[in-house]
């Protein structure tokens, strides 16, 4: 089964008209089968948050949630808990009001956390804690996939049992890291669409990254080629998870459609969705 989805459901402007912002999940639901939950990557969520955002969803939604990001490296310590194992255990207690709605955790470690042993060591420990729940790996530096690294990094993933994210992104230097359509898992494969911004994708000026960075609108001919790599993927692997996040133009929701609807894709089990005036 291919499911596509967003990053998040509160930006994409073209799915709501006049909605209220408590009614935004349920209305997204309505479109898509899956979200990327990236709130959960700037603060663990308490459990009463998740058990609404659940109950909002119908039966078959599902989440991918975004692991913490003292958890990927992406800030030093361990935010406000008293140690790592008090973080991950919280982590983890906030996943369990999404019981079946978890489709995977998603661990994106940061551009510079590069190929080396103490770092090879930390994937061990997450995806240790992280014992029992399906869990995707990102990398955000080439080094993972050099020459010299590849086919060792995609045996570790094997062998450690990761789902892989494969990225689309720009190839903009050393924070970033190429498509490698491999998947290392059977059950489930993860496709992240970041867009192809190579000017924007570093630009740190004014901390206005997140303004830039995701600023792009895939044309035909690249969903084209995506449509034909998900195809290829989905004969290597049971589930695939698209998941569009070039969401600093508001272009992720309309690729994704121009997507579902390019591979034919009919989504039952969709949240009812409200009829215009005139339908």
């Amino acid at each position: 089964m291919i499911y596509i989805g967003l990053t998040g459901w509160g930006d994409h402007d073209s799915l709501y008209e006049g909605t209220p912002s408590s009614e935004k999940l349920g209305t997204y639901a309505g479109h898509f089968p899956i979200v990327e939950l990236d709130s959960s990557f700037y603060a663990v969520q308490p459990e009463r948050t998740m058990a609404k955002w659940a109950s909002e969803t119908p039966e078959s939604f599902s989440f991918i949630v975004k692991a913490y990001q003292c958890m990927t490296g992406h800030q030093s310590g361990f935010g406000p808990f008293e140690d790592k194992e008090a973080m991950f255990e919280a982590f983890i207690d906030s996943l369990q009001p999404l019981g079946p709605k978890l489709s995977m955790v998603l661990c994106q470690f940061p551009p510079w956390f590069d190929c080396r042993k103490e770092n090879v060591q930390w994937v061990r420990y997450v995806k240790e804690k992280l014992h029992g729940y399906p869990v995707a790996l990102e990398f955000r530096n080439q080094s993972w996939f050099s020459k010299s690294m590849k086919e060792r990094t995609l045996s570790f993933m094997e062998q450690e049992g990761w789902i892989h994210s494969i990225c689309d992104e720009p190839q903009a230097g050393n924070g970033s890291i190429p498509t490698v359509l491999h998947p290392t898992h059977s059950e489930k494969t993860l496709v992240r669409l970041h867009g192809r911004n190579v000017y924007g994708w570093n630009d740190t000026k004014d901390g206005k990254w997140r303004e830039v960075r995701y600023l792009y609108r895939y044309n035909e001919a690249e969903l084209d080629e995506w449509r034909q790599h998900v195809l290829e993927l989905s004969k290597q692997c049971k589930d695939i998870y698209v998941i569009f996040n070039n969401n600093s133009g508001g272009d992720a929701a309309d690729n994704a459609k121009q997507l579902i609807q390019s591979l034919g894709i009919t989504y039952e089990g969709l949240a009812p969705r409200q009829l215009d005036l005139f339908d």
